[in-house]
């Protein structure tokens, strides 16, 4: 261990990793941390107190003596995608699946005890920490959340790379990037290598004159060390794909038109597409996963993180100075995973259908798959069925129940063209006996609904769409026998379901009488917490449901049961008042039930929500 100079006012510090220190009179910031031993030895260097730590990465040789940093009170900064795995750590090994487990990320190289985070790193944005404006620049690579931290000193741009390069053009681990187990993605098992050639052609876009790695020496001419390293990690993507791989596609021709003012991006999970305003202006339909090289393996905070690489492409491309607004077909993480982040760096406002809108604030009331991690905040409520103007362009908002109940298709008029957004709905397939085919894309745990595609064939030769765009499959052009082969296939997945589903009995194809919401809460002990049930009355006559929740041992409801008569396939709602004990133990996501009796039929305990005691 010992102290090397880099520059004037920044040290690097050897650790198990290299720990950098920017100096400003005797107060320094520093970029990662190590075993700590720095703190020991500041007064060498004439500091006499850290302000900031800035972490590039989640891994054990950068933070794992970040306990002692924190204990000094030193602001604690760290990647936004992967804050969980060092303030959250606890749970993380709690839940880390590990039986049959193929999630092949280095994700367990993360801290052994959680430390408390003054808060995340502002990506694509600066901000002044300690005496330093400091931008943070997303690298994913080494991890899916890494990051690095650029800053002009002394006339030089110098760029904190965490493990992105090593000091000669190599990478420090190929082990480490690899998100995924080798499956069906043509970057399967080398996403992180993909990554890591998109971030090194972004960081040179940066125009440093100094790149500092967590290990290995200083690099004085990172366009040297770029060129010695992406051909070689290309080189070992392209031996294991059927085709070569071209990043500059990627990074360079994102868009490609469906007309002149409508773009689609090729580059995301989903596919997102922006509508153009001749005033310069932008409207994104979704935005989920922006320049993807695969999805890491796992389902934690850390495996799914949004980029915005399209958005520089809109405006070096097209000239598009402003992403004004982001638009959701549906509520899935895939098609909404960038729009914080589009409204933290650009201003971008979210613009919602009333039904989706409410699945986005507030994630945590809904029992659905696929939801964001955060609340998604919502700037203008649209109308579930109706039309709205941006800018040039009247838009039509049409609800599209199938993939999933909370979805909404978008009807517009696009350089003469009618154009019909759908999401998720359907994808069109070539069969050898049947010909052309419509794959209708329902998920029964996303509220399918067994009329719903039948429905949405009779919207669609409504709208009259010249073009069908969505979410994972090209544009598609619309003909007379396109909207019959639509309406005959959601017919023939609505007889098949009332075929197969008992008679007389009509519970949808869900499968399930009942709702719980809010699904997942936090409450103290002795709170009451308010839940609300939605039961369907499932016979072909008016009968009475009965509802009784059942709690853990203790815990008590207002009203005991509620009883309620319900129409022939009638949903009613019903609020019980749950009573936590005073002297409930902290405990981590306890099950409340709905225990459902529809006249002398006994359903059991239909539904359940988690409330963890804090």
């Amino acid at each position: 261990m010992g102290w090397t100079q880099v520059g004037q006012d920044v040290f690097r510090w050897e650790d198990t990793c290299h720990v950098y220190l920017l100096r400003h009179g005797d107060e320094a910031v520093l970029v990662d941390f190590g075993s700590g031993s720095v703190l020991n030895h500041l007064v060498e260097v004439g500091v006499a107190r850290v302000t900031d730590i800035l972490v590039t990465h989640h891994h054990r040789d950068q933070v794992q003596g970040l306990a002692l940093a924190s204990a000094r009170g030193i602001g604690i900064w760290v990647p936004p995608a992967e804050r969980h795995l060092i303030d959250d750590v606890d749970e993380h090994w709690r839940t880390r699946p590990l039986d049959n487990d193929y999630d092949v990320r280095q994700d367990r190289f993360s801290l052994l005890w959680q430390v408390p985070v003054t808060g995340t790193v502002p990506e694509y944005r600066t901000r002044r920490f300690g005496a330093f404006d400091i931008t943070t620049l997303p690298l994913p690579g080494h991890t899916p959340g890494s990051v690095g931290y650029l800053v002009e000193t002394c006339g030089r741009r110098l760029a904190f790379t965490g493990d992105l390069i090593h000091g000669d053009g190599r990478v420090w681990s190929l082990a480490a990037t690899q998100w995924a187990y080798t499956g069906f993605h043509p970057n399967a098992g080398l996403e992180g290598v993909a990554a890591t050639v998109l971030s090194c052609a972004l960081l040179l876009r940066e125009r440093v004159d100094l790149l500092l790695p967590s290990h290995g020496e200083p690099v004085t001419d990172p366009e040297a060390a770029v060129a010695r390293l992406t051909p070689l990690l290309r080189e070992l993507i392209d031996s294991r794909r059927r085709t070569p791989w071209d990043p500059e596609a990627l990074l360079d021709r994102p868009w490609e038109p469906v007309t002149p003012h409508l773009l689609r991006n090729t580059t995301s999970v989903a596919q997102s597409y922006a509508l153009l305003s001749d005033q310069g202006g932008a409207l994104l339909l979704d935005f989920g996963y922006d320049l993807t090289t695969g999805l890491p393996g796992g389902h934690d905070r850390s495996s799914r993180r949004p980029l915005l690489a399209s958005v520089e492409a809109l405006r070096r491309q097209y000239g598009v100075d402003r992403v004004e607004v982001a638009l959701p077909t549906h509520y899935h993480d895939d098609h909404v995973a960038g729009f914080n982040l589009l409204r933290e760096v650009h201003g971008t406002e979210v613009w919602s259908p009333a039904h989706i809108a409410e699945v986005l604030s507030v994630p945590t009331d809904w029992d659905l798959p696929c939801l964001w991690y955060e609340p998604i905040p919502v700037d203008r409520v649209l109308p579930r069925e109706g039309a709205f103007r941006w800018r040039e362009y009247e838009i039509g908002v049409h609800d599209l129940p199938g993939h999933t109940l909370y979805a909404s298709a978008y009807s517009m008029n696009v350089d003469g063209r009618r154009i019909v957004a759908s999401g998720d709905q359907q994808n069109t397939a070539w069969d050898p006996v049947r010909g052309e085919v419509e794959i209708l894309n329902y998920q029964y745990r996303n509220r399918f609904r067994i009329d719903d595609f039948a429905r949405s064939a009779d919207l669609y030769r409504r709208l009259r769409p010249d073009v069908l765009i969505s979410g994972h499959w090209p544009p598609y052009e619309v003909t007379e026998a396109y909207l019959d082969m639509l309406a005959s296939e959601g017919e023939h997945l609505a007889r098949l379901h009332r075929e197969l589903l008992p008679a007389g009995f009509y519970l949808e194809a869900e499968g399930l009488g009942a709702r719980l919401t809010p699904y997942r809460s936090v409450r103290a002990p002795g709170d009451t917490l308010r839940v609300t049930v939605e039961a369907r009355n499932p016979l072909p006559h008016a009968e009475v449901v009965r509802l009784v929740p059942v709690l853990p041992r203790g815990w008590s409801a207002e009203p005991p049961f509620r009883e309620v008569k319900a129409g022939a396939g009638e949903s009613v709602t019903e609020t019980f008042a749950v009573r936590i004990p005073a002297d409930e133990r902290s405990t981590e996501r306890q099950r409340v039930g709905v225990d459902m009796s529809v006249g002398q039929i006994a359903l059991g305990q239909q539904a359940e929500a988690l409330v963890s005691v804090r």
